[in-house]
């Protein structure tokens, strides 16, 4: 009985509801940013095509690499997680020994390629914490166990990151995190034990060092109204109205004409909302909550602890970003440098918002009836 079951969870097909999501999603992204990014591009690159052609490069190795994860064994390779854990946790460290882009340290130089560890650092810490989480012999609900085996490999990471500065793929590992340990068993009393003096430091560094103080002093005032908000919040807000409820039209925005910072990266949400109005980017949503949901139930039908915590974590990932970054520029949350799943310009999050859905198209083969 058990070998049929298996061999039921192998021969079963990927799940072709969310493939086909996520195929739609990357052609609209596609479209995006070229629509976004072909002004900038014209005037910096001397081609209209620039950002879009370099797009669909990563598209492609994108398409590739779901193909290659896809086939795996996410289970029988989960022991090499730790040892990738640590790698990446190197690589975080090194982004500080190469030349600052507007003055933070995110990138790796790799010739013409430019690579960015935190995002690839969300995938590596779901598949370690899953793996590790999911271990008979860890012992969730005591408090020394977290403090001693996770605290120190995570806060070491979280600390890179936050001096890059990065204060959004900070945010999104850590809560990626919690609701990891909150699904594997941890008490909630623990996790807000760790919780308090991580927030603490937060306050200490933004009130007491001045660590992005601006933002904040300008996000209280953008709550009551945007336009008093920092700049990026006034032209954001400014492009969202603009759209109105159907947009302006495909390639028609006035507002990334150098008006609005990061038209195709941190604020394309704003971009794609003035040319394609409300309707549009509740289509977009729709796609990326359809995706959610459809990872949702494939964490629930799982076999096994590591399937679901791996499945869970792949779509609480996903969310979060998406969630934080239309925060942020409907002016709900702090700015921070955070890019769009699927839409912003930017290889590194594309390929990594692949390979989180290839993880849950593979699970999907291990779902239970």
């Amino acid at each position: 009985m058990v070998q049929r079951t298996k061999q039921s969870h192998h021969k079963r097909s990927i799940d072709e509801h969310l493939l086909i999501a996520y195929l739609l999603s990357l052609v609209f992204g596609l479209v995006v940013v070229y629509s976004t990014s072909s002004m900038i591009a014209e005037s910096r690159f001397g081609s209209h095509y620039y950002f879009f052609f370099r797009q669909l490069i990563w598209a492609f190795l994108s398409v590739i690499a779901m193909i290659f994860i896809c086939r795996l064994d996410l289970k029988r390779y989960a022991v090499i997680s730790a040892p990738a854990y640590l790698l990446t946790l190197g690589l975080l460290g090194m982004v500080f020994i190469m030349t600052p882009y507007n003055g933070a340290h995110r990138w790796l130089q790799l010739g013409s390629i430019t690579v960015q560890p935190s995002e690839f650092f969300k995938v590596v810490m779901v598949y370690y914490l899953a793996f590790s989480l999911s271990n008979r012999n860890r012992d969730i609900r005591n408090t020394k166990e977290i403090i001693i085996r996770y605290v120190p490999l995570i806060g070491a990471a979280l600390a890179l990151i936050l001096l890059e500065p990065d204060l959004g793929t900070t945010i999104v590992v850590f809560i990626t995190a919690c609701m990891m340990f909150f699904l594997a068993g941890a008490r909630i009393k623990h996790l807000l034990m760790a919780a308090i003096p991580l927030t603490a430091t937060a306050v200490f560094l933004v009130f007491g060092l001045g660590y992005k103080k601006a933002r904040v002093i300008d996000y209280l005032a953008a709550i009551v109204d945007p336009l008093k908000g920092s700049y990026q919040a006034k032209q954001a807000a400014l492009t969202l109205g603009a759209g109105g409820i159907f947009g302006i039209g495909l390639g028609e925005g006035r507002q990334k004409l150098f008006f609005l910072p990061y038209p195709h990266t941190d604020f394309v949400f704003a971009a794609a909302g003035e040319e394609l109005g409300l309707v549009g980017l509740l289509m977009f949503l729709g796609l990326m909550f359809y995706m959610i949901i459809r990872g949702l139930k494939i964490a629930s039908r799982q076999p096994d602890k590591f399937g679901y915590l791996l499945a869970s974590g792949m779509t609480l990932s996903l969310f979060i970003n998406v969630a934080i970054n239309v925060g942020v520029v409907t002016s709900l949350l702090p700015v921070t440098g955070l890019p769009l799943p699927f839409m912003s310009y930017g290889g590194s999050s594309l390929l990594i918002s692949s390979a989180a859905v290839a993880v849950l198209l593979n699970l999907s083969r291990r779902m239970e009836s």
